[in-house]
């Protein structure tokens, strides 16, 4: 197999993946998976029969791929072939495998105080704060801008999440001072926590390496990532009674609870985890050292 034999399919496979807007890490899973498919076969990857397809996931499998690995590769195989290559014969006999359901790692709001106040900066303080005071994915957070923060409707506005979704969370007030003094030493213009290059934003790993040094230092022993702090916002708001129909929406995500038309009216006036209510013990509070 040449590099000159599969341009011109891969370029067509990368249109299709474009004209569909898929995201650029899933574009370039997708590509290293077709890849690995024709270095199994030693040919082009079009050429493939059912068997072939077949003897591909059993020897990934064999390999001891885990479920996320073996579900990936058989959504890139069934884009390949049933929209670049329009062979709908093959996709009809690969199977995503059912994944093991764990329940996730939740911190305590006395071990999340001390893993915010233990970060290394006030940059990743407020990055990691926003995480949890807010409940976004890593991606989210890194993605946010100056202008995303409205301190007269006391939201965050998150532009294309999950899904290419906006959506508005709560900014609750202990945050937004944190947020403020965050801006009052490094005065970010575009991108609310700028990386080591200010025209671009923090990356995730960033992020995540901020998350394990911090969790470190304040002497955690779980496995703590800023998903964890998503898991453990979503969770407190559950322990304050906050309706998991309305959770449903601050995350953008999906639950078993049946869908009520009003479930997002108050939605705003949620009470964040973070918050300086001294009346309620349950309150993250938060130094701005």
């Amino acid at each position: 197999m040449t590099d000159e034999a599969i341009s011109p399919l891969r370029r067509r496979m990368i249109e299709d993946m474009t004209i569909r807007k898929l995201a650029p890490k899933t574009q370039e899973g997708y590509i290293r998976t077709i890849k690995a498919f024709a270095a199994f076969l030693g040919r082009s990857p079009d050429t493939a029969s059912l068997e072939e397809v077949r003897r591909f996931q059993l020897h990934l499998a064999e390999s001891g791929a885990q479920p996320p690995i073996l579900n990936h590769t058989v959504s890139a195989l069934r884009f390949f072939f049933r929209v670049t290559l329009k062979r709908h014969d093959i996709i009809e006999h690969t199977t995503f495998i059912r994944e093991p359901q764990k329940l996730p790692v939740v911190l305590s709001p006395e071990e999340v105080a001390r893993l915010l106040n233990a970060a290394s900066g006030l940059k990743y303080k407020a990055a990691l704060s926003v995480a949890y005071g807010a409940g976004l994915r890593a991606a989210e957070v890194v993605s946010l801008k100056v202008c995303d923060i409205d301190s007269k409707r006391m939201i965050v506005r998150v532009e294309q999440g999950k899904g290419h979704k906006d959506r508005n969370v709560m900014l609750s007030p202990s945050l937004l001072d944190l947020l403020r003094a965050w801006w009052r030493v490094a005065r970010p213009r575009g991108w609310l926590f700028p990386g080591r290059n200010p025209v671009q934003p923090m990356t995730t790993r960033q992020l995540n390496r901020a998350c394990h040094a911090a969790a470190e230092a304040a002497g955690i022993e779980k496995n703590v990532s800023p998903h964890t702090l998503r898991h453990s916002f979503a969770t407190h708001l559950l322990e304050q009674n906050t309706d998991i129909r309305v959770i449903q929406v601050l995350l953008e995500t999906t639950t078993n609870c049946p869908r009520t038309p009003d479930r997002g009216a108050d939605l705003l006036s949620v009470p964040s985890p973070m918050r300086r209510d001294r009346t309620d013990s349950q309150a993250i509070r938060l130094s701005r050292r």
